[in-house]
């Protein structure tokens, strides 16, 4: 399977600072909107932290001293990041696209539920949560991607956080994306092996679908 040129696929790559991968994407965005280098999806793994977005509010930090916690530009509340984890970090230009962030989240949600049907993993969209949801254990939804995006100059960044054999114990220091009610959970929790390199090649193979958003 080709990998694509533009826009370039970087990674995966292992245990990224934070910070670094922020100091590189706000530079992309700044060339993509220059014309001075391709459009980019960076998939990635990070050390153990919480980031903290736009909508982050102090009582969803249950744990202040349980790991790093970085504040971030994305949208969303508290999330966790760290090994077994692919985060993809997603910098496109939407002026060419209809400058439709709306439509581009819905897209994003759709290529994860395509690559995870790929797996044998059945993931949905719920009206008014972002991001990705399967059935657990007991029949109740709970979430197994997150997203969490920036625009600037109508080029995005930063995007979405798939759970593949992450520790989930870490998820007990926040109230992950302020939900309450609803548990968060991986493609190991739920008995299937697939590993970071199979998700990788299921993104790679739904990758072209995902860029003909807008879906309904």
């Amino acid at each position: 399977m080709s990998i694509p040129s533009d826009p370039e696929w970087r990674g995966p790559d292992a245990e990224v600072p934070y910070a670094d991968a922020v100091a590189f994407m706000e530079r992309r965005v700044t060339e993509i909107h220059h014309g001075a280098a391709p459009q980019c999806v960076w998939l990635l793994e990070h050390p153990p932290l919480y980031t903290a977005g736009t909508s982050a509010r102090s009582t969803d930090l249950l744990d202040p001293r349980a790991l790093p916690i970085h504040r971030t530009g994305r949208g969303g509340r508290y999330t966790y990041h760290g090994p077994g984890q692919r985060v993809v970090y997603v910098m496109l230009d939407l002026r060419p696209r209809g400058r439709d962030l709306a439509a581009f989240v819905r897209g994003l949600e759709h290529w994860i539920i395509d690559a995870l049907a790929r797996l044998g993993i059945e993931g949905e969209r719920h009206e008014g949560r972002i991001g990705v949801w399967v059935a657990g254990a007991d029949g109740r939804a709970e979430k197994i991607a997150a997203i969490g995006v920036r625009v600037r100059r109508w080029i995005t960044y930063h995007g979405l956080a798939i759970n593949v054999a992450p520790d989930l114990g870490h998820y007990r220091g926040i109230v992950p994306c302020g939900l309450l009610d609803h548990g968060v959970t991986s493609i190991r929790q739920l008995g299937h092996s697939a590993t970071l390199a199979d998700l990788d090649d299921a993104l790679l193979s739904c990758f072209e679908s995902f860029l003909e958003y807008p879906s309904t």
